[in-house]
């Protein structure tokens, strides 16, 4: 699911600074739901906070049903686990390929476009120049839909805030 929530932020970004309808996005700042609903119909809901700044920062904060921070800065990810005491870092397994990413992006109907990565189709859900919805299946048959509100674009982020520091009693695990 984290690899995921990587693609779809990167998407947005690539998909935003091509698409006419949209602003050319250098920044993003919006509280996010993200449900889960698996084959037989369970669900699970996410909400957070989600920030991004180009060329490459991500920080997504769930805050409901567990604390998390998933903290991104080019390929490196950092998922710190308040609850746990402990953060994972880790190197992405696979680059995000922007400019394949932005040639698949199609605009399908008005405020609704589509891109197939990695056998994956996502759709891109659009209000007055603004991302609201992104839509897929994933490779466990999960539906996911993660929508966005009180949402700033192209505001001033400071990269300071995509910058991990963990406490002393943090465990460290490295993959």
């Amino acid at each position: 699911m984290f690899y995921k929530l990587v693609f779809i932020v990167m998407f947005v970004l690539s998909l935003s600074s091509q698409a006419s309808i949209l602003n050319d996005i250098k920044s993003f700042d919006a509280n996010f739901e993200q449900k889960i609903i698996n084959p037989s119909q369970k669900e699970i809901l996410y909400k957070g906070h989600l920030v991004l700044k180009e060329p490459y920062y991500i920080l997504w904060q769930y805050k409901e049903p567990i604390i998390k921070n998933v903290y991104i800065i080019n390929n490196f990810a950092v998922i710190d686990e308040p609850e746990l005491e402990q953060a994972i870092l880790t190197e992405l397994q696979h680059e995000i390929d922007i400019i394949s990413l932005i040639k698949n992006a199609k605009e399908v109907s008005k405020n609704k476009y589509v891109a197939n990565i990695y056998d994956v189709e996502y759709n891109l859900f659009t209000k007055d120049n603004f991302i609201q919805k992104i839509e897929y299946k994933d490779a466990l048959e999960n539906s996911v839909v993660i929508t966005f509100s009180d949402i700033k674009q192209n505001i001033e982020v400071d990269e300071e805030i995509f910058k991990f520091l963990p406490p002393e009693e943090y465990d460290i695990i490295r993959k």
